[in-house]
């Protein structure tokens, strides 16, 4: 608590913070989510068991209720969310999403404090991941630059599960899986050319270790005591964007430790690069094709139907894409990341897609994706394609605070995905989806 404090005092010092007496504005609004999903096949949110049953339906609502405050110099942010699948009993799900408050210097100068929903770059690395309906939040401190075609961001946080006088510092089920993080960000955008790129750091601090219990009293694993392991990522980010045409580009390599669920520590050596191209003839079309390779574990399989050979790695291959939006890159069904392969092997992804994209009127949008989804790592028996994906969503806008999206992915699985998933029926997983949006501001008021 400590450095955040000095690191206000040395903000304020730098900056001219600006006076109270400014026009102050309150604003009150609701985010209203209802979700509904209907999945046969393999289930891609099942990540601790296997499901065989051929169909699942359910839906899901999320409730939001935003207050916003600012004046000159000043902001401040209160996010308050309940979200339960329908017929849940009881409010366990109703939290805090976001809460801080942002002074900001006339030199351009800022620092920020509380709960934030992050979002850098493309959201491959930090993004709120909102379709996942959950969506991401961090605690932290935040501070920077913005100017001139600058920015620099620098992020500190330090989790705690609670206020404990004893073990205050072991860190085990919280929020976040991290127990410490710091992330610089710094961005540029070249003067009259359309091209802008980042670089981003992360250190995270992740606890490994525990006690045990001896004579009905909580003591330190004298094998395996509660410490912190470090991982870093670190990379960047390229845009560049001339009339009808985009290109994006990115690689980020991962060192350091990676804590299992067994609590120990192996090194991580891994790394990810991605590009892709869209293309924008007109207002009313385009298109889209890229590719993305995600590093592997080893790994020696057999034939399907029988056990898995696990490989006692000495380093960990495989790359995580830690707090991103992975909806927005790997198959809207995040059938990779947000669901485990069996006895936890990562063997990467390469995903190789194409899309098509048309405005058929100004309040509908629709598109239509497909997938190329292979192992990043050499299998001994399999071929390295998990298969192919086919995905088609559709948008309207009702108004600017009412839109209506669906969507119907269906996945043609091939014996690699039987194998690695321990699922015949991750062969052909079907998932339709749809989400109802309605966003209105309640009020607003000056004075």
């Amino acid at each position: 608590m400590k450095k955040y404090c000095v690191l206000l005092l040395l903000l304020v010092s730098m900056g001219s913070w600006a006076q109270t007496d400014t026009l102050n504005t309150l604003s009150i609004g609701l985010d209203l989510m209802t979700h509904g999903e209907t999945c046969g096949g393999g289930l891609p949110r099942s990540d601790d068991v296997s499901i065989n049953d051929d169909r699942s339906h359910f839906l899901f609502g999320r409730t939001r209720l935003i207050a916003d405050y600012s004046r000159k110099g000043l902001q401040a942010h209160a996010v308050v969310q309940n979200k339960a699948v329908w017929g849940m009993s009881g409010n366990q799900s109703l939290n805090l999403y976001e809460g801080w408050v942002k002074l900001t210097a006339n030199n351009g100068l800022f620092v920020q404090a509380g709960r934030v929903a992050l979002a850098y770059d493309d959201e491959r690395m930090i993004g709120p991941n909102d379709f996942a309906t959950a969506a991401l939040s961090h605690d932290i401190v935040r501070t920077g630059y913005e100017g001139h075609g600058h920015k620099l961001h620098a992020i500190l946080a330090y989790n705690q599960n609670g206020d404990n006088v004893y073990n205050g510092t072991y860190y085990d089920n919280g929020a976040q899986a991290y127990k410490t993080m710091q992330t610089i960000w710094y961005h540029y955008d070249v003067p009259k050319f359309p091209l802008g790129a980042s670089l981003l750091f992360m250190n995270l601090g992740l606890q490994a270790g525990g006690y045990k219990e001896v004579n009905d009293q909580t003591v330190e694993d004298e094998v395996n005591p509660p410490r912190t392991e470090y991982q870093q990522m670190w990379g960047g980010y390229f845009n560049f964007h001339p009339k009808y045409l985009t290109l994006e580009g990115s690689y980020y390599r991962q060192t350091g430790k990676v804590v299992n669920e067994d609590k120990y520590p192996k090194p991580i050596k891994a790394w990810m690069a991605s590009v892709k191209a869209t293309v924008n003839p007109a207002d009313s079309y385009g298109f889209q094709l890229g590719y993305d390779y995600l590093s592997g574990d080893d790994y020696v399989p057999v034939a399907y139907g029988g056990p898995l050979v696990m490989v006692n790695h000495p380093e960990i291959g495989g790359f995580s894409p830690l707090y991103g939006s992975r909806t927005k890159f790997y198959g809207i069904m995040d059938y990779f990341y947000e669901s485990a392969y069996s006895n936890g092997f990562t063997p990467g992804l390469q995903n190789a897609f194409v899309s098509v994209f048309g405005k058929p009127t100004s309040k509908l949008n629709c598109s239509a994706t497909y997938h190329y989804l292979a192992v990043a790592t050499e299998l001994a028996v399999l071929n390295r394609t998990l298969g192919h994906s086919v995905e088609l969503q559709a948008s309207y806008q009702f108004s600017k605070d009412i839109s209506l999206s669906a969507g119907y992915t269906q996945m043609y699985g091939t014996e690699t995905m039987a194998c690695l998933k321990q699922d015949g029926s991750s062969k052909r997983a079907r998932w339709g989806w749809f989400t109802l949006a309605v966003s209105p501001s309640l009020f607003t008021t000056k004075w």
